[in-house]
């Protein structure tokens, strides 16, 4: 098959090997684009036969778009390290006549895991999104957090990209960087927060997850997905009220390393 497969990483030794294994089920190529890890990541990548190029860390889109000169083919396929293929994607993509495709891209249908556990509620099931694209046609949009390709001219497989989010609600509720990235760019956007405002976004944040997305009827898991969700929603709006009423705290922080 001759499509590209893409990954950004960064320190992600314990993935690649299985990431870049999994792509090849219907790649015939690989390039990875690497934000200069300390780790073995690059290393591992290359005796797995990927191709690796390294450049600082953009933001999401950007990062994501830089591998694109270096593909061959002029399809490709994009997924994140803690990604793998299923079984069922598999077999869609060898039964697809990448010759005579009246679409410019794919979108998948995303299984999201905490450890082994397929958690479907939260909005994180189907969560639809474009991954496999006519790099001519289709790009990331250059968007430096929670980027995607626009959903243009594409067509929907029903088939799952398994995506190990979270290897335990410890590292659920661990990784609160991610409200620390949407305060800093909350903050260079010019929006401002009051004493209210962390606990409204936090508040509706759960409410909106565990009564109308589901949360109530997926169990511990629902719940346990709704509060991290609202903690983190609290935390962001939290970090934006002090940046925005603290100098000291501001001038502290490393902006040049929002992303």
């Amino acid at each position: 098959m001759k499509i590209t497969g893409i990954i950004t990483t960064l320190n992600e030794e314990q993935n690649i090997v299985d990431c870049i294994r999994s792509l090849q089920q219907v790649c015939d190529e690989v390039v990875v684009t690497d934000s200069y890890s300390k780790d073995k990541t690059v290393a591992l990548a290359q005796q797995a036969g990927a191709k690796v190029y390294q450049h600082e860390y953009i933001g999401d889109g950007p990062q994501k778009n830089l591998a694109l000169p270096y593909t061959s083919n002029d399809w490709v396929i994009s997924i994140d390290a803690d990604e793998r293929l299923s079984e069922e994607l598999v077999a869609a993509m060898h039964k697809i006549d990448w010759e005579k495709i009246p679409y410019d891209g794919f979108a998948v249908r995303r299984r999201n895991l905490i450890g082994e556990r397929w958690v479907k509620c939260c909005r994180w099931y189907p969560d639809y999104l474009v991954r496999i694209f006519r790099k001519d046609k289709l790009r990331f949009v250059e968007q430096k957090q929670h980027a995607f390709v626009p959903k243009s001219n594409i067509s929907y497989l029903e088939a799952d990209l398994i995506h190990y989010r979270y290897k335990s609600y410890d590292d659920l509720f661990s990784k609160r960087n991610y409200s620390t990235r949407g305060a800093k760019i909350l903050f260079l956007q010019g929006k401002k927060a009051n004493a209210f405002t962390p606990f409204l976004h936090g508040f509706s944040a759960f409410v909106v997850n565990y009564f109308f997305h589901g949360g109530i009827f997926s169990g511990v898991d629902g719940y346990v997905l709704s509060k991290a969700i609202a903690h983190n929603s609290f935390l962001k709006y939290a970090k934006l009220l002090e940046y925005c009423r603290d100098a000291s705290v501001r001038e502290a922080e490393d902006w040049t390393s929002v992303w």
